[in-house]
C-alpha cells in the first residue's frame, strides 16, 4: 500500500461523525541528541517536496501527509496494525501571531488547522473526531498522551473521555524557563493521559519497582531556555517538544517494537523518540513542509535515508525529480489544508 487512495476502510479507522463545518522488558534508549538542528524557513519560499497523500518509509517508521480527521488516511498509514500507545500534540486553536510568537526575529506562519480560526464548538468537534480515529486505530488498553494548553483543557477532557474512556492522570511539563504570558508567564504545558477502552494498560513504572521513578510532574528544558541550539529549535517548529520527554512517556507504558501513533506529527519528535526507544512510529502530518522537516530531522539524527513508498526513491531523489516538475506553490499552509479537504474522496 503506497498512498491514501489505495487504503481499505475495514482495517483501521472509523467513519465516525460527519463535521461539515470543518471542511521492555525495560530497554535502554539508543543515543542521539535531544535537540534538533534542522530548521524550517520562517515562510516557505516554494513548494515542499512532499505532496498530499504521500507515504514515506523511515526505517521502521511511517509518515503520511494527510488529514488527522480522515479514516482513509489512518487506514493507509496503519495498514491493519493497531497502536499500543499514542503521543500527540494537537494544535491548540490559538493564533500563532501575537499569541504564541512575540516580536523576536524568529516568526512562524499559522498552522494548517486549528490555529485560532475555529469557534469553541468547532474545536471541540475537531478534537472529538481526531480522538475517535486514534481510538479506532489503537489497542484496547493503549495509553494516549495528549498535549494541550490550559485554555482548552475542558474540551480535551470531554473529547478524550468520549473517545477513549478513562482519564488516568494529568501530567504537567514543568519547563525550566518561563515563556510568554499576560498576568502570569507560562512555564508549563499539560499532558492528559487517557486509557483506550476497557482492557488493562501496560505499567512499566509500578511505583519505581523496576527502577523507573516517575511522577506526574515532568521537568524538561523548554525552547525558551538558553542554549546554543535554542534558535535552531525555535526555527524548526514553534511547539517542538523535547525528545526525552516523549521517550520517557513511551518507556512508561510500552515495550520494544510496539507501534506509536501520532496524527499531529509536527516536527517529528514522536518519531525520533520512538527511534530512540526502539519503538515503531506511525505519523500523520497535514502540512507538506513539516513532512519535509520530519524526514530531514530523521535523516540527520539517524544517518538513515527515508524512501518514498510509491516508487522506492530516496527522499533526496524524490526532491530532485519533483524540483524539475512544474507544480504551483500554495501561498501558505492553509492552502494545503483546503487541498486536502477538496480531495477528501481520494484521501
Amino acid at each position: 500500500m503506497t498512498s491514501v487512495a489505495s487504503a481499505k476502510l475495514n482495517v483501521c479507522g472509523t467513519k465516525g461523525t460527519s463535521f461539515p463545518a470543518l471542511k521492555f522488558p525495560f530497554d535502554s534508549a539508543t543515543t542521539f541528541s535531544d535537540r534538533s538542528t534542522v530548521a524550517l524557513p520562517d515562510k516557505a519560499s516554494g513548494p515542499a517536496v512532499t505532496r498530499a497523500g504521500d507515504l514515506f518509509l523511515l526505517a521502521d517508521h511511517r509518515l503520511i501527509c494527510g488529514n488527522a480527521l480522515s479514516a482513509e488516511v489512518f487506514a493507509a498509514l496503519m495498514q491493519g496494525e493497531t497502536a499500543s500507545v499514542c503521543f500527540t500534540d494537537p494544535p491548540y486553536n490559538v493564533p500563532i501571531g501575537g499569541h504564541v510568537t512575540g516580536l523576536g526575529k524568529t516568526q512562524h506562519r499559522e498552522f494548517a488547522m486549528a490555529s485560532g480560526e475555529m469557534s469553541d464548538d468547532e474545536f471541540a468537534r475537531f478534537l472529538e473526531q481526531s480522538f475517535a480515529e486514534i481510538a479506532a486505530c489503537s489497542k484496547q488498553g493503549a495509553i494516549a498522551f495528549v498535549c494541550m494548553d490550559w485554555r482548552h483543557i475542558a474540551e480535551t477532557v470531554v473529547a478524550g473521555k468520549a473517545a477513549f474512556g478513562d482519564l488516568l492522570n494529568l501530567c504537567v511539563w514543568n519547563k525550566t524557563n518561563a515563556g510568554m504570558g499576560s498576568l502570569y508567564r507560562s512555564q508549563h504545558e499539560l499532558v492528559l493521559v487517557f486509557k483506550n477502552g476497557k482492557g488493562p494498560h501496560r505499567n512499566n513504572v509500578e511505583l519505581g519497582k523496576h527502577g523507573r521513578h516517575r511522577s506526574n510532574v515532568w521537568t524538561y528544558r523548554g525552547i525558551t531556555s538558553f542554549g546554543a541550539d535554542r534558535m535552531a529549535d525555535l526555527a524548526s517548529h514553534l511547539t517542538v517538544k523535547p525528545i526525552n520527554l516523549v521517550a520517557d512517556a513511551l518507556l512508561d507504558v510500552s515495550k520494544r517494537g510496539d507501534l506509536v501513533l501520532d496524527p499531529f506529527g509536527g516536527s517529528g519528535t514522536t518519531l525520533l523518540a520512538a527511534q530512540k526507544t526502539r519503538r515503531r512510529a506511525r505519523l500523520i502530518e497535514i502540512d507538506p513542509h513539516y513532512c519535509d522537516l520530519i524526514i530531514r530531522r530523521f535523516e540527520k539524527h539517524t544517518g538513515k535515508q527515508a524512501t518514498f513508498a510509491a516508487t522506492g526513491e530516496t527522499f533526496e531523489e524524490l526532491s530532485e525529480r519533483r524540483a524539475s516538475e512544474i507544480v504551483p506553490a500554495p501561498e501558505n499552509a492553509k492552502a494545503w489544508a483546503t487541498q486536502s479537504e477538496n480531495v477528501e474522496g481520494v484521501l
